[in-house]
């Protein structure tokens, strides 16, 4: 390996049964984060609302806070990961995202509730790209990595519906705070499960000139990016869909609560089962889009998600009942989010090498974040100056600005994917 321009996957497969191991290990391993990190913030978006009574702005502002600061962040966290080690950069995402999930319970006031949130998104800069890029390398198998990951897809999202349940039923039997504290403390002890269970054997990192290799890695990746058109217009296509979710998801728990959604025998309840449901229906999308989405119909699939959100949002903002609303999340929980991110991340990892991997998933990941500064901070001033419903119906519009980028008309550049 050169040491003075990046690592270098080894050139080597892994055994059958070493590759069916780390493949189980690593879904496990999502699945657990995913029971964790949904049910948290299940149990948390509602201590925001009804515990530390945030006003609409503020839920959104702290969105865009904490994606200012892990848009900051993500780019190096990305190089570290291509220079030093994917592995242990998800041990540090671990210890970073338990702490500022348990601190979360800790606190009712704005400030101190900001603070835990931009540590809680700092801590997804250093395992965004790191384990997409982790799986690839040591699975080693092109033509089996996109399966893999749309199994991790799956398994995040039967994983969030058991800790919608059990944690939303923890929340509901005992507080909300205890909950909120139980589940940083666990998310925290399962970085031990990575350093113990993850192998990381496919990947060299820089021992030396560490600093000239990490700008060296940072180069390619922006070069990569500029060149390849069909990654320009999935960023874009990133940006603005993420961030409709993003506000989106934030303003969901109050527009229920004020279309009188029972509040007994507690919110918690409800917004569980609206969860459950949206990430059942999630599941069996991805199942039934699987071989789509690895193919020529993923443009069309991705175009359709960005409309299914713009119904969902005007259902939302202008539902007369909780039902109606309901639905509404269901629709955008249940096919919006989990499409749109699986077919991002199986076309970004299919157009990138193993040397700048994490840090080409770490761009993706900042298209992300600053759609959530952009659009956040523009749909939080909505928000305020105006009323809710017209906040929900701008993302209303960011989702049908995505639908435009992917039309048809566009579905040649990203079919090719060749660089220009």
């Amino acid at each position: 390996m050169d040491h003075q321009t990046g690592p270098k996957s080894v050139d080597a497969r892994c055994g059958p049964r070493e590759s069916a191991r780390m493949v189980t290990v690593f879904l496990r391993w999502t699945w657990l984060r995913a029971v964790l990190h949904n049910g948290w913030w299940l149990v948390t978006s509602v201590y925001l609302v009804v515990d530390a009574g945030l006003s609409p702005a503020e839920l959104v502002l702290i969105g865009s806070v904490q994606s200012a600061f892990a848009l900051v962040f993500e780019v190096p966290a990305g190089v570290i990961a291509d220079t030093i080690s994917r592995k242990w950069s998800l041990v540090v995402s671990q210890a970073l995202m338990g702490t500022a999930m348990l601190a979360t319970g800790l606190f009712t006031s704005f400030p101190a509730l900001l603070a835990t949130q931009v540590l809680w998104g700092i801590s997804w800069t250093f395992a965004s790209g790191s384990d997409v890029a982790l799986i690839t390398d040591e699975l080693n198998e092109p033509g089996r990595i996109n399966l893999v990951l749309t199994r991790a897809a799956r398994a995040q999202l039967t994983g969030a519906a058991t800790g919608l349940v059990l944690l939303g039923l923890l929340a509901w039997a005992t507080r909300r705070d205890v909950t909120i504290v139980i589940a940083g403390a666990a998310m925290a002890a399962l970085g031990l499960y990575v350093a113990l269970r993850f192998t990381e054997h496919n990947f060299v990192p820089i021992r030396t000139a560490r600093w000239s290799s990490s700008w060296t890695t940072f180069r390619r990746g922006v070069t990569l990016v500029r060149r390849s058109r069909a990654i320009l217009l999935i960023f874009a296509a990133t940006f603005l869909v993420n961030g409709a979710s993003d506000a989106a998801g934030r303003l969901t728990q109050k527009q229920l609560l004020d279309l009188g959604l029972p509040g007994a025998p507690d919110p918690i309840v409800w917004f569980t089962a609206l969860g459950v449901a949206g990430l059942v229906v999630g599941a069996v999308v991805l199942r039934l889009v699987t071989q789509r989405i690895n193919g020529a119909h993923a443009a069309t699939d991705y175009a359709l998600a960005a409309l299914a959100g713009v119904l969902a949002m005007l259902m939302l903002a202008f539902a007369r009942d909780p039902v109606t609303g309901a639905i509404a999340v269901v629709l955008l929980n249940g096919i919006v989010t989990p499409l749109t991110r699986v077919i991002s991340t199986i076309w970004v990892n299919a157009r990138t090498t193993a040397d700048i991997r994490a840090t080409t998933h770490s761009f993706l990941a900042q298209l992300e974040y600053l759609g959530e500064i952009v659009c956040g901070v523009t749909i939080s001033a909505i928000a305020r100056l105006t009323t809710l419903p017209l906040a929900l119906t701008a993302c209303a519009v960011l989702f049908a600005a995505t639908a435009v980028l992917m039309s048809p008309r566009n579905r040649r550049s990203v079919r090719a994917g060749r660089d220009l």
